[in-house]
């Protein structure tokens, strides 16, 4: 038990209870303070992870997937460039 802190945090109760009855997202500690944010934005931000919790996560993975594969179809498509040749 950690005694002297004080975290705000949101409990949103999760749409499909058959795994998980709630998820608890603690804010950071700056979040409020930036300015702009309210009450409404954090529950629906909260509420959206819930529903697609890899949304933007995949983005990065899915660019990277795609260069390798870039990459992968250039270097066979010299070796049989090369081959063709010689």
């Amino acid at each position: 038990m950690v005694k002297g802190i004080s975290r705000q945090v949101i409990v949103v109760h999760a749409p499909d209870p058959k795994l998980f009855e709630q998820a608890i997202f603690i804010l950071n500690e700056n979040a409020l303070e930036a300015g702009g944010v309210t009450d409404e934005m954090l529950v629906r931000e909260a509420k959206k992870l819930i529903r697609f919790p890899e949304q933007g996560r995949n983005i990065r993975k899915t660019v990277c997937g795609i260069l390798w594969a870039a990459c992968g179809a250039g270097a066979t498509a010299l070796v049989w460039l090369l081959t063709a040749i010689l």
